[in-house]
Protein backbone atom coordinates (compact mmCIF):
# COMPACT_ATOMS: atom_id res chain seq x y z
CA UNK A 1 0.00 0.00 0.00
CA UNK A 2 1.53 3.35 -1.03
CA UNK A 3 0.06 5.37 1.88
CA UNK A 4 -0.59 4.35 5.44
CA UNK A 5 -4.23 3.59 6.33
CA UNK A 6 -6.16 6.83 6.97
CA UNK A 7 -8.24 7.70 10.00
CA UNK A 8 -12.01 7.58 9.56
CA UNK A 9 -13.05 10.38 7.19
CA UNK A 10 -15.70 11.72 4.77
CA UNK A 11 -14.98 12.33 1.10
CA UNK A 12 -15.53 16.02 0.25
CA UNK A 13 -13.84 16.89 -3.05
CA UNK A 14 -12.35 15.14 -6.08
CA UNK A 15 -10.09 16.77 -8.65
CA UNK A 16 -9.31 14.68 -11.68
CA UNK A 17 -6.67 15.72 -14.15
CA UNK A 18 -6.31 13.61 -17.26
CA UNK A 19 -3.48 14.22 -19.72
CA UNK A 20 -2.80 12.52 -23.04
CA UNK A 21 -0.21 12.88 -25.78
CA UNK A 22 -0.85 12.11 -29.45
CA UNK A 23 1.26 11.96 -32.59
CA UNK A 24 -0.63 13.53 -35.48
CA UNK A 25 -0.62 12.41 -39.11
CA UNK A 26 0.94 15.73 -40.13
CA UNK A 27 4.00 15.20 -37.90
CA UNK A 28 2.85 17.55 -35.15
CA UNK A 29 1.88 16.51 -31.62
CA UNK A 30 -1.32 17.16 -29.66
CA UNK A 31 -1.10 17.27 -25.89
CA UNK A 32 -4.54 17.34 -24.28
CA UNK A 33 -5.69 17.87 -20.75
CA UNK A 34 -8.93 17.86 -18.81
CA UNK A 35 -9.41 19.18 -15.28
CA UNK A 36 -12.57 18.19 -13.40
CA UNK A 37 -13.61 19.26 -9.89
CA UNK A 38 -16.60 17.63 -8.15
CA UNK A 39 -17.87 17.99 -4.57
CA UNK A 40 -19.76 15.41 -2.56
CA UNK A 41 -22.31 18.02 -1.43
CA UNK A 42 -24.46 20.62 -3.14
CA UNK A 43 -24.04 24.32 -2.51
CA UNK A 44 -25.69 27.61 -3.55
CA UNK A 45 -24.59 29.21 -6.81
CA UNK A 46 -26.35 32.14 -8.48
CA UNK A 47 -24.78 31.65 -11.91
CA UNK A 48 -25.76 27.99 -12.26
CA UNK A 49 -29.49 28.04 -11.53
CA UNK A 50 -29.31 28.57 -7.79
CA UNK A 51 -27.31 25.49 -6.83
CA UNK A 52 -24.52 23.21 -7.96
CA UNK A 53 -25.74 19.76 -6.88
CA UNK A 54 -23.53 17.12 -5.29
CA UNK A 55 -21.62 15.18 -7.93
CA UNK A 56 -22.00 17.80 -10.66
CA UNK A 57 -18.88 19.37 -12.17
CA UNK A 58 -17.87 22.64 -10.55
CA UNK A 59 -14.91 23.09 -12.88
CA UNK A 60 -14.34 21.29 -16.14
CA UNK A 61 -11.71 22.70 -18.46
CA UNK A 62 -10.09 21.24 -21.56
CA UNK A 63 -6.82 22.30 -23.21
CA UNK A 64 -5.12 21.10 -26.39
CA UNK A 65 -1.56 22.20 -27.18
CA UNK A 66 -0.30 21.46 -30.69
CA UNK A 67 3.50 21.40 -30.72
CA UNK A 68 6.30 20.46 -33.11
CA UNK A 69 9.36 18.25 -32.53
CA UNK A 70 11.13 21.19 -30.87
CA UNK A 71 8.30 21.74 -28.35
CA UNK A 72 7.26 24.98 -30.06
CA UNK A 73 3.55 25.66 -29.58
CA UNK A 74 1.70 26.15 -32.86
CA UNK A 75 -1.87 26.20 -31.55
CA UNK A 76 -3.69 26.30 -28.24
CA UNK A 77 -7.34 25.53 -27.76
CA UNK A 78 -8.83 26.01 -24.29
CA UNK A 79 -12.47 25.48 -23.35
CA UNK A 80 -14.31 25.93 -20.07
CA UNK A 81 -17.27 23.58 -20.08
CA UNK A 82 -18.28 24.05 -16.42
CA UNK A 83 -17.38 26.84 -14.00
CA UNK A 84 -19.00 28.45 -10.97
CA UNK A 85 -19.42 31.81 -12.73
CA UNK A 86 -20.97 32.44 -16.15
CA UNK A 87 -18.13 34.80 -17.08
CA UNK A 88 -15.43 32.12 -16.68
CA UNK A 89 -15.58 30.61 -20.20
CA UNK A 90 -14.95 33.98 -21.85
CA UNK A 91 -11.22 33.99 -20.95
CA UNK A 92 -10.41 30.51 -22.33
CA UNK A 93 -9.87 31.63 -25.98
CA UNK A 94 -7.20 34.10 -24.82
CA UNK A 95 -4.86 31.18 -24.17
CA UNK A 96 -4.40 30.87 -27.94
CA UNK A 97 -1.90 33.69 -27.35
CA UNK A 98 0.60 31.07 -26.16
CA UNK A 99 1.22 30.06 -29.78
CA UNK A 100 4.84 30.73 -30.67
CA UNK A 101 6.22 29.96 -27.21
CA UNK A 102 8.37 26.91 -26.57
CA UNK A 103 7.75 24.43 -23.77
CA UNK A 104 10.94 24.46 -21.74
CA UNK A 105 12.86 26.77 -19.42
CA UNK A 106 10.97 30.02 -18.84
CA UNK A 107 7.65 28.79 -20.24
CA UNK A 108 5.76 28.78 -16.94
CA UNK A 109 7.13 32.19 -16.00
CA UNK A 110 5.96 33.64 -19.31
CA UNK A 111 2.60 31.88 -18.92
CA UNK A 112 2.07 33.50 -15.51
CA UNK A 113 3.18 36.89 -16.84
CA UNK A 114 0.61 36.73 -19.63
CA UNK A 115 -2.23 34.90 -17.88
CA UNK A 116 -1.75 35.34 -14.13
CA UNK A 117 -4.41 36.91 -11.93
CA UNK A 118 -7.31 38.63 -13.68
CA UNK A 119 -5.78 38.08 -17.13
CA UNK A 120 -6.38 34.33 -17.08
CA UNK A 121 -8.02 31.33 -15.49
CA UNK A 122 -6.32 29.77 -12.46
CA UNK A 123 -7.41 26.28 -13.46
CA UNK A 124 -6.22 26.49 -17.05
CA UNK A 125 -2.91 27.99 -15.90
CA UNK A 126 -2.54 25.13 -13.36
CA UNK A 127 -2.96 22.57 -16.14
CA UNK A 128 -0.15 24.02 -18.25
CA UNK A 129 2.69 22.64 -16.08
CA UNK A 130 1.41 19.06 -16.27
CA UNK A 131 0.65 19.54 -19.98
CA UNK A 132 4.25 20.59 -20.59
CA UNK A 133 5.51 17.56 -18.65
CA UNK A 134 3.18 15.33 -20.68
CA UNK A 135 4.61 16.83 -23.86
CA UNK A 136 8.12 15.83 -22.76
CA UNK A 137 6.93 12.34 -21.81
CA UNK A 138 5.23 12.01 -25.19
CA UNK A 139 7.92 13.41 -27.47
CA UNK A 140 11.25 12.69 -25.78
CA UNK A 141 11.36 8.93 -26.33
CA UNK A 142 10.41 9.35 -30.01
CA UNK A 143 12.28 12.48 -31.07
CA UNK A 144 15.68 10.88 -31.59
CA UNK A 145 17.50 13.96 -32.84
CA UNK A 146 17.33 15.40 -29.34
CA UNK A 147 17.99 12.25 -27.35
CA UNK A 148 20.96 10.97 -29.34
CA UNK A 149 22.11 14.01 -31.26
CA UNK A 150 24.64 16.69 -30.58
CA UNK A 151 22.22 18.60 -28.35
CA UNK A 152 22.16 17.86 -24.61
CA UNK A 153 18.82 16.21 -23.73
CA UNK A 154 16.54 18.64 -21.89
CA UNK A 155 15.57 16.08 -19.28
CA UNK A 156 19.07 15.80 -17.80
CA UNK A 157 19.28 17.48 -14.40
CA UNK A 158 15.51 17.68 -13.96
CA UNK A 159 15.28 15.12 -11.14
CA UNK A 160 17.33 12.93 -8.81
CA UNK A 161 17.46 10.00 -11.25
CA UNK A 162 18.64 12.21 -14.12
CA UNK A 163 21.53 13.85 -12.24
CA UNK A 164 24.30 14.42 -14.82
CA UNK A 165 26.73 13.00 -12.20
CA UNK A 166 24.60 9.93 -11.48
CA UNK A 167 24.47 6.31 -12.63
CA UNK A 168 21.45 6.62 -14.94
CA UNK A 169 23.06 9.35 -17.03
CA UNK A 170 26.36 7.45 -17.03
CA UNK A 171 24.56 4.40 -18.41
CA UNK A 172 22.02 6.00 -20.78
CA UNK A 173 23.80 9.17 -21.95
CA UNK A 174 27.50 8.57 -21.33
CA UNK A 175 28.39 11.45 -23.65
CA UNK A 176 26.66 13.84 -21.20
CA UNK A 177 27.88 12.21 -17.97
CA UNK A 178 29.61 14.72 -15.68
CA UNK A 179 30.67 12.46 -12.79
CA UNK A 180 34.04 11.08 -11.85
CA UNK A 181 33.42 7.77 -13.57
CA UNK A 182 32.71 5.81 -10.38
CA UNK A 183 29.09 6.35 -9.28
CA UNK A 184 27.53 3.44 -7.42
CA UNK A 185 25.02 1.62 -9.59
CA UNK A 186 21.47 1.33 -8.28
CA UNK A 187 19.55 -1.87 -9.04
Amino acid sequence: MPLSPPVSRNHIHRRTVELNGYRREDGMWDIEGRLLDVKSYGFPNKDRGGEIPAGEAIHEMFVRLTVDDHYRIHRVEAVTEHAPFSICPSIAPAFSGLAGLTLGPGFLKELRTRFGGVDGCTHIVEMMGPLATTAFQTLAPLVKHELRGEKRPRILGTCHALDPKGPVVKREWPEWYEGDGRPEENN
